[in-house]
């Protein structure tokens, strides 16, 4: 079973970007509304595609340096990286099934 993974600017370029897997990267915040409605929805998202995709989460408010590279300017903001490189932007809350409507063509 596969649960959402916490990086950070130190184990980035290792957890990600050298992932063998797309990763679908949350940047978020404790105090982040929106962050925490799509939190539940990440998780469904690891289990039911462990092994085809990882899910991480990057706190914006400990770890600015990977949010500023990438110009994240709002949250959440989950970013789909794929052979290292960014493929996919998602602004905001968003459902389930629209998530997975931008997210799963990147896994064939």
């Amino acid at each position: 079973m596969s649960i959402p993974e916490p990086v950070n600017d130190q184990n980035f370029q290792e957890k990600v970007l050298q992932s063998d897997l797309p990763v679908v990267v949350d940047f978020w915040a404790e105090w982040c509304s929106p962050c925490k409605l799509i939190a539940p929805i990440l998780e469904e998202i690891a289990q039911e595609y462990d092994g085809k995709l990882k899910v991480a989460k990057l706190d914006v408010d400990h770890n600015p340096g990977t949010a500023m590279a990438y110009g994240v300017m709002s949250i959440p903001t989950l970013i789909l990286f794929k052979n290292g490189e960014p493929v996919e932007r998602l602004v905001g809350y968003m459902p389930k099934p629209r998530l997975l409507s931008r997210i799963t063509p990147h896994l064939e």
